[in-house]
């Protein structure tokens, strides 16, 4: 049964509390996969304007593209030689789009793991989500890529604009057959998913009607896809009719238009879309869902969504001043907001990869081995439950809508032991390919994020700061040095001197007496309900 949150009645208001690490982590967390402990100190020293400012301003550029990384023996890519990019050279190939839509997903763990210290990637797999493609339906990997890379370029800018390139980007084309609609076969697939999902939402308030997806379906009718694999417009198959829309739409009528101004009516469509106040209520809702707690109530709605929909219209659709208005609000950092997220398998995964310093491959000069190494966490992704580019549907996946349990549906008997399984596996083993091991390296670890490693106290309350978003009473802590760093003594010597030991003679008894200690310590607290949580 899921639980009956509280809501905070904090609004808009600038936050006037302390800076601190806490809400310094607590940012950092809900805008990438993960914060490391050198950027919480970046970003606690820069203070809350400056934060939300450069992490809504991406200073890299876009990832480069994937490569081919995946010939073998017996499959060769006839037109891209290994180590260079597949998504110039698109192919009907049902084998080789096969393995690119592998080696997308490779890459994108690849990005994910590396990202740039902004927003743009968590913006880019919101969108994602929220416009939810799936790739082995597709088919085509250079849809599939170019319609991520379309998400990426406008995460942060004008929702219009995206919602126009989504619109008619020849993997959305593709995946709602699009591209078949057509005056004498009109296919309703987009038109409904433009209102139900992409605009104006499908709450119980929402009252446009069959007739209102069915005059859409019709407004869109004539674009397709040519043989260069771009999306085109044929006036030759447009209904050129007039459209009728319901009073929902306050009976708008959008004139059919013969000949390429018949592509115009679908810019029309999309005003009547953003006119409605619905619109910008429905996203705001998902963003904050998406970043802040899945629990709108009345107060949240009029204290925070109202607001928010008033700033998305009031700058014209753009995204950005949304996320600037949430990230410094009162109402994001009130604590009851802390700690509240189950984090979904990505912020797992990446998120545990990220904390800890994981070092792959270099996957410039050496691909084949750390595209391998990426394909392991796509397997770790895939077996909790979230496979990048192909959710289960077109709605996304159901832990960021389905009503009651949203993130929720994250953990059950199946999946929380496989996550406890996987942080364990990489504090043991980790993978190794050709002498090559990805893994956490608790020692290099501990002397990062810890101001004085040697001091039993100060490492553990710095692993507890990074890995645990939720307050944990202290005496868990005393416990877990004493059982463990202290190995059932009292004294705080006895984890100083193994620490120091080792640090001026590392030979193999002094690693192992400190390296098994950290791995029983981090193994629990990455077992702990809490680590779940971000």
């Amino acid at each position: 049964m899921p639980l009956s949150p509280l809501s905070s009645s904090k609004g808009l208001e600038t936050f006037q509390g302390p800076w601190t690490k806490q809400t310094t982590t607590h940012l950092l967390n809900r805008v990438l996969f993960g914060a490391k402990h050198s950027e919480i100190e970046q970003f606690l020293a820069k203070g809350l304007n400056a934060s939300v400012t450069e992490l809504l301003n991406p200073a890299d550029p876009i990832p480069a593209p994937p490569v081919n990384e995946y010939n073998t023996a017996t499959v060769i890519d006839p037109t891209v030689a290994p180590g260079t990019t597949w998504i110039n050279n698109p192919t009907n190939d049902g084998t080789i789009n096969g393995l690119r839509r592998n080696s997308y997903k490779k890459w994108l763990t690849g990005v994910m793991i590396h990202q740039d210290i902004s927003v743009r990637e968590k913006m880019a797999l919101f969108w994602a989500n929220h416009f939810g493609t799936e790739a082995d339906t597709i088919s085509n990997a250079n849809y599939v890529y170019q319609h991520h890379d379309t998400l990426r370029k406008n995460a942060l800018g004008n929702y219009k604009a995206l919602v126009k390139a989504v619109t008619i980007d020849p993997g959305m084309l593709r995946y709602l057959n699009g591209y078949l609609n057509s005056a004498t076969a009109p296919d309703e697939n987009f038109g409904r998913e433009l209102q139900e999902l992409y605009t104006v939402g499908k709450d119980n308030a929402i009252q446009f009607t069959e007739s209102d997806v069915k005059a859409a379906a019709r407004v869109l009718t004539g674009w397709r896809i040519n043989t260069s694999f771009n999306s085109y417009f044929d006036a030759t198959r447009h209904d050129t009719g007039s459209k009728q829309f319901s009073s929902y739409y306050n009976n708008k009528v959008i004139t059919g238009k013969p000949g390429a101004a018949g592509a115009g009516e679908t810019d029309e469509l999309i005003d009547m879309l953003f006119a409605k106040e619905d619109m910008a209520k429905y996203i705001c809702r998902r963003i904050y869902r998406w970043f802040v707690f899945y629990y709108i109530d009345g107060t949240v709605e009029k204290n925070i969504i109202t607001p928010l929909a008033t700033i998305f219209k009031n700058n014209n659709f753009e995204i950005k001043p949304v996320l600037t208005a949430l990230f410094n609000s009162a109402h994001f950092y009130d604590p009851l907001y802390i700690g509240c997220q189950i984090k979904s398998p990505i912020d797992h995964v990446i998120g545990t990869l990220r904390k800890t310093n994981v070092v792959f491959p270099n996957s410039k000069t050496d691909y084949a081995d750390a595209y391998l190494h990426f394909n392991n966490m796509v397997a770790q992704l895939n077996s909790f439950g979230q496979s990048l580019a192909d959710p289960p549907n077109v709605a996304g996946w159901p832990a960021y809508y389905q009503s009651p349990e949203f993130g929720e549906l994250w953990i059950n008997a199946d999946t929380l032991p496989k996550r406890n399984k996987f942080t364990d596996l990489m504090i043991e083993t980790g993978y190794t390919r050709n002498g090559k091991k990805v893994f956490i390296d608790l020692i290099p670890f501990a002397k990062a994020i810890s101001s004085s490693p040697s001091n039993p106290n100060q490492l553990i309350q710095d692993l507890f700061d990074l890995l645990i978003s939720t307050d944990i009473d202290q005496s868990i802590k005393d416990n877990l040095k004493k059982q463990i760093l202290l190995s059932g003594q009292t004294a705080d010597y006895y984890w100083t001197e193994a620490w120091n030991s080792y640090q001026s003679n590392q030979n193999t008894v002094n690693f192992n007496l400190v390296n098994t200690r950290l791995k029983a310590l981090v193994k629990y607290i990455m077992n702990l309900p809490d680590y779940q949580l971000s």
